[in-house]
């Protein structure tokens, strides 16, 4: 395959029409539909007694208003549990309108549908919701005690509880490793919670025209948003059809499906037989969307004089809000992905998954990662300190060798299927991230200091993506996939992809993601796995086009198949130039419809021999065209990695953190476009710059998220990211054709692990809690005085 234009920099072509306001959000779209607004709880736990909605029915404009009671009952049903496991044994999800009782301040009690959005709200506003507040459970640990439920009959308000165990290669356990390992550490570690925060929230707009269902919506999951609603309307799947236009973010919060909204919404309008829609404000997308991160973790380790780990027994209180329609993807992915690049002589994880009275913990950019790098990274750092080693050092004899790939971690991965990295070069990695940083001369002074940070991701998941590829009479080349886009580059990088394959210019090639009418059969946008999984579906696509490209041309040129190729959308016999045929007119050749619709079609006819009276003009096995479909299955995930540095500075009076240098070196196989990688990386540090030093949701003890706002929840400016410097290792995927592995989440994995190794560096200080504040940094200070 030519790489003229895989692996080439080439610019984002989706920039020009987003940056010049020309994109197609939700909200732009159905201008003239009725609104709808949700009455949600100002509680986090209350029952709901009576709903009083007749002072909103003097409302101007009003339409309808929707209760519990009101839907009928396979609208009423509680969302789906989308992933079950063994190991979630009270999995419990919200009703589309709650029911009888409110768990999270933000749950959706009434539904309200006006000729504006102003005119809903107004009624929303009159409608007077009598509740008996109920104790909330608002903190980790106070939920684990148990003296108060989130949900009456989920016994110690545990979701799910979960052991999985890898023994050393002698046999011994986790526990009997750390044991007798000649030295010891036990300690505790906590993240808090936080949440994606895109540009757009969510959004829904409907249609309906008494037989068919369309339905917009701002979705990372169009095809899976599309089954959702067919089956919770009671449709037929082909009269309903789902399109994510332009999305404003995504960050794994628009993975989940459905959203209340995303039934309610088509519900009324077939109802009413009216277009409608609702956005989402901003404090709604605090209360009533989905949050992630928080974690407490308890951890002992056992490592020899080296500093390789012997044991490592790690167990986690996970907070999963009140409601799992996830599942539990988030702490396995947390279990699993702890273990890094690191060859562990036994490794024992346990966790438990815990109800809240908060809003429910979906996937949000890095998923479960962030946490588990930080526990490992951690560790690291603190056996270091603890024999007196260089930090980098202690990773090195600790790293999984080159030779050793495939490397099986005897675990199971969040897609059930054994956890077994595919390729990679951890000590190299580790040679160029030091060499980028400059670890070995970084000069200490008080207050600035050095951390590194090492995580290896888990990509590509499946269980399978599709695409299309259609090659028009006019020589263009048209993509479709199902996975929907958010801003990832999809339009540059699956072009590369079919220009490459194909032999055309990359200007000849359009891609459409997301949109049922154009690819019915998708899984979504996530655990970055779109390059991986639509990426190589593209080229097995355009593969099968092309093979069928040249058997035409062959046929037209009377050359064999073989002593073909494809330049600039020419077949041409290899090494004679003159001796071609354009792929346009190949395309025409390709349907024995011939009528001359255009010139194209006129010019086939030189080309087209006589039809033999034998054969049928489309052979047996033949379609007319010339297009492909094809999908990609993997056996299992493929496994990226990383690693970064950072150099922080930190204020003596004010404690505030600045980080003055941050590198990052990067593995995710063959790269399409550098360019995009590089893109995906620094976006992922700064959201990953927000986690470490800013970004938290913080609840009080009813239950209440006082910084609901972005007057409170603070997010870093421009101002506080560092220039991001970035260096590439390429070790090519041997499970998929093209050789990648993905790259959507690195960036913020390991940013919360950096920054605490180099605070603690700067400070002396240990930093066991991230998101790590001034006011924390000064407290921390007061209580280590003789740092």
């Amino acid at each position: 395959m030519s790489t003229r234009l895989f692996g080439e920099p080439v610019r984002r072509r989706e920039d020009s029409r987003l940056l010049t306001g020309r994109g197609r959000y939700l909200d732009d779209l159905g201008a003239g539909a009725l609104a709808a607004a949700f009455v949600r709880s100002p509680h986090a736990h209350a029952r709901v007694r009576d709903i009083d909605v007749s002072a909103a029915l003097d409302v101007d404009g009003l339409v309808a208003v929707y209760t519990w009671e009101d839907l009928p009952e396979r609208v009423a049903r509680p969302l789906p549990l989308l992933i079950p496991h063994p190991a979630l044994t009270h999995g419990r999800t919200a009703h589309p309108l709650a029911r009888d009782v409110v768990r999270h301040v933000g749950e959706p009690v009434v539904m309200v549908v006006a000729a504006d959005r102003y005119l809903a709200e107004d009624a929303c506003a009159l409608i007077e919701v009598d509740y008996e507040v109920l104790k909330p459970v608002a903190g980790l640990e106070e939920a684990a005690h148990g003296a108060h439920l989130v949900h009456d009959d989920v016994p110690g308000n545990v979701g799910a509880h979960l052991v999985q165990e890898v023994p050393s290669a002698s046999g011994a356990g986790a526990r009997e490793a750390v044991a007798a390992a000649p030295h010891r550490l036990a300690f505790r570690l906590d993240i808090e919670r936080s949440a994606s925060m895109p540009l757009e929230g969510r959004g829904v707009y409907a249609r309906w025209d008494g037989t068919d269902l369309r339905v917009y919506s701002s979705t990372q999951t169009s095809t899976s948003v599309r089954m959702a609603v067919a089956a919770a309307l009671g449709l037929p799947l082909p009269h309903v059809e789902v399109i994510a236009p332009d999305v404003g973010g995504g960050f794994g919060v628009k993975i989940v499906h459905p959203w209340p909204e995303e039934i309610l919404v088509p519900w009324a309008a077939m109802l009413l037989g009216r277009e409608v829609k609702w956005t989402e404000d901003r404090r709604e997308h605090f209360v009533s969307s989905a949050h992630e991160r928080g974690q407490v973790q308890h951890v002992e380790v056992g490592f020899d004089d080296e500093g390789r780990v012997l044991g490592l027994d790690v167990t986690i209180l996970h907070d999963h809000g009140a409601y799992t329609p996830y599942g539990i993807i988030v702490p396995i992915i947390t279990s699993t992905q702890l273990l890094g690049p690191y060859r562990i002589g036994a490794y024992r994880v346990e966790f438990s998954s815990i109800y809240t009275n908060t809003v429910q913990v979906t996937p949000y950019r890095g998923a479960g990662r962030p946490q588990g790098v930080f526990c490992m990274e951690r560790t690291m750092d603190k056996i270091a300190r603890h024999l007196g080693r260089d930090r980098t050092e202690v990773r090195r004899v600790n790293l999984i060798e080159p030779h050793e790939f495939p490397y099986d971690q005897g675990m199971t991965f969040q897609d059930g299927r054994p956890l077994i990295y595919d390729s990679g070069d951890y000590p190299e990695m580790l040679r160029m991230v030091k060499e980028l940083i400059g670890w070995d001369d970084f000069e200490r002074r008080p207050g600035r200091g050095i951390g590194i940070a090492c995580y290896v991701e888990g990509t590509g998941v499946g269980p399978y993506e599709g695409g299309h590829v259609m090659v028009t009479s006019d020589g263009r080349v048209h993509v479709s996939t199902g996975l929907t886009s958010q801003g990832q580059g999809h339009e540059t990088v699956f072009a590369q992809v079919a220009a490459t394959e194909l032999g055309v210019p990359i200007d000849r090639v359009s891609v459409v993601t997301g949109d049922t009418r154009r690819f019915g059969y998708a899984v979504g946008t996530f655990a970055s796995r779109a390059a991986v999984m639509s990426g190589n579906a593209i080229a097995l696509a355009c593969r099968k086009v092309r093979a069928k490209a040249l058997r035409i041309a062959a046929d037209a040129l009377e050359a064999d198949p073989a002593d073909l190729e494809i330049v600039d959308g020419l077949v041409r016999v290899a090494g004679t130039p003159s001796a071609g045929i354009p792929l346009s007119t190949v395309a025409v050749l390709a349907n024995p419809l011939r009528y001359a619709f255009d010139d194209e079609a006129v010019k086939a006819t030189q080309f087209a021999g006589a039809a033999s009276p034998d054969r049928p003009p489309v052979a047996e096995g033949d379609e007319p065209g010339l297009e492909g479909r094809d999908y990609y299955s993997p056996i299992r995930s493929t496994f990226a990695a990383g690693m970064h540095a950072a150099i922080v500075e930190t204020d003596p009076l004010t404690a505030e953190v600045r980080i003055v240098r941050y590198v990052v070196v990067h593995d995710c196989g063959r790269l399409i476009n550098p360019m995009i990688v590089e893109g995906q990386i620094h976006g992922g540090v700064a959201q990953g710059v927000g986690g470490a030093l800013y970004e938290r949701m913080v609840y009080d003890g009813h239950g209440q998220l006082v910084n609901a706002s972005f007057m409170d929840f603070l997010m870093p400016y421009a101002t506080e990211i560092p220039m991001v410097e970035t260096a590439h290792l390429e070790t090519p995927s041997p499970l998929n054709p093209l050789g990648i592995k993905g790259a959507g989440e690195a960036g913020v994995i390991p940013v919360s692990a950096v920054v605490a190794s180099a605070v603690e560096d700067a400070e002396g200080i240990p930093i066991d809690r991230m998101p790590i504040s001034p006011s924390e940094l000064f407290e921390l200070r007061n209580r280590h005085p003789a740092r």
